[in-house]
């Protein structure tokens, strides 16, 4: 018997807060299609709102209240914006799939904060929601991230040829899936900084009115700053092992600036933006080499050239970082997941309408070998329209 086709709508806002993707996601017979996608921009003033709520400071309650409902608002109309360039309406999507706005994120003490009331978001749009993905997995003593790579194995695993999936949003995550014939478990978890501290100096150092270096330009303009690389590196973060996760609380410019006496008087922004885009890539890159190298990975102990990368999330669309990327790892192959059916820049947003999909049909979407969660789970609460 066939599986029932049926839609789900995908939000995603991420680390940079600079607008919300959504997808409109066909699931039969366990595939999935993206149907149509939409990019909200973040109203200006909302961003700067949820900038400033991300940092620890007073009355973040009464902030936080002011926010809930205008960002709920915002979901809503990426929805209704995604809906109206389709021939659908709202009574063909069985549910939506909201990540919501990360807050706060700290897994060492159980607790993560996902904003955009889900109950406004049901009511505006007239379509059930699932959302608050993350703490059932904390509550069952996960990381409550990454979570997609639940959905990478379902979608990007292949029979014989091993793959690892690296994420580079506003942090950066990898999934290493090893071919389905090798029958061994998925690996994944957050590598460490992604586009957040890229964004976040461009936009406090650069002469641009926009809020990230198009394809890497102005970082190209400059040079790696070798001893501000290396010690950057040895924040604790990259020492610890896995199942792990991290958020702009560890790695914001406030942390970056204890480290910019280190050369700062030979060398220019430029150089700075240089060196974060470089201290992206190896930061991923040590981590995919670790993978490749583990037992665990490969039982002989070596490289194995067969293994795939490839890379989704905003950093694809920076042909510095991947030139970056494909030079620190010269044997394997390094490309985006377009190569294997879903734009890099959508991954996320499908993950999310996968997320409510498995919700909906009471299945589970953590992988407990991943985040360290005592069991599979399923995941998100519900919020129906009516």
């Amino acid at each position: 018997m066939r599986n029932k086709r049926e839609l789900y709508i995908g939000l995603m806002s991420g680390t940079s807060i600079d607008g919300i993707d959504a997808a409109l996601v066909e699931f039969e017979d366990g595939k999935c299609q993206l149907i149509a996608q939409h990019l909200q921009p973040m109203p200006a003033t909302l961003t700067a709102q949820l900038h400033q709520l991300c940092r620890p400071n007073n009355n973040e309650i009464s902030a936080l209240a002011i926010i809930e409902q205008p960002l709920a608002q915002a979901f809503a109309l990426a929805c209704q914006q995604l809906l109206a360039k389709t021939s659908y309406t709202a009574s063909d999507v069985t549910a939506i799939g909201s990540h919501g706005q990360t807050i706060r994120h700290h897994p060492e003490h159980g607790f993560t904060l996902q904003i955009g009331d889900a109950n406004i978001l049901a009511t505006l749009t007239n379509i059930d929601t699932v959302a608050d993905f993350r703490r059932k997995d904390m509550a069952l003593g996960g990381q409550g991230a990454p979570l997609v790579p639940a959905f990478h194995q379902a979608v990007f695993q292949h029979q014989t040829i091993n793959r690892a999936i690296v994420n580079i949003g506003g942090l950066a995550n990898i999934t290493y899936l090893p071919s389905r014939q090798q029958a061994k478990p998925s690996i994944g978890y957050d590598t460490g900084p992604g586009n957040t501290l890229l964004d976040a100096w461009f936009s406090a150092n650069s002469d641009s009115d926009r809020h990230y270096d198009i394809d890497g330009q102005w970082a190209s303009s400059g040079v790696i700053i070798e001893p501000l690389l290396t010690s950057l590196l040895q924040h604790e973060y990259f020492t610890l092992n896995p199942p792990k996760s991290t958020g702009r609380e560890l790695f914001n410019l406030a942390w970056l600036g204890k480290y910019l006496t280190i050369g700062a008087r030979e060398y220019t922004d430029a150089d700075i933006q240089r060196t974060l885009t470089r201290f992206t890539a190896v930061s991923i890159t040590n981590e995919v080499t670790k993978l490749l190298q583990s037992g665990r990975v490969n039982s002989s102990g070596e490289v194995s050239i067969s293994t795939e990368v490839y890379i989704c999330g905003g950093g694809a669309a920076n042909p510095l970082l991947m030139a970056d990327l494909a030079q620190l790892l010269p044997n394997s192959p390094v490309m985006t997941t377009a190569e294997i059916g879903i734009a890099p820049d959508w991954v996320e947003a499908i993950a999310f309408a996968w997320l409510a999909k498995q919700h909906m049909h009471k299945q589970p979407g953590n992988l407990p070998a991943v985040t360290g969660a005592s069991r599979l789970a399923i995941l998100g609460a519900f919020y129906p329209a009516g």
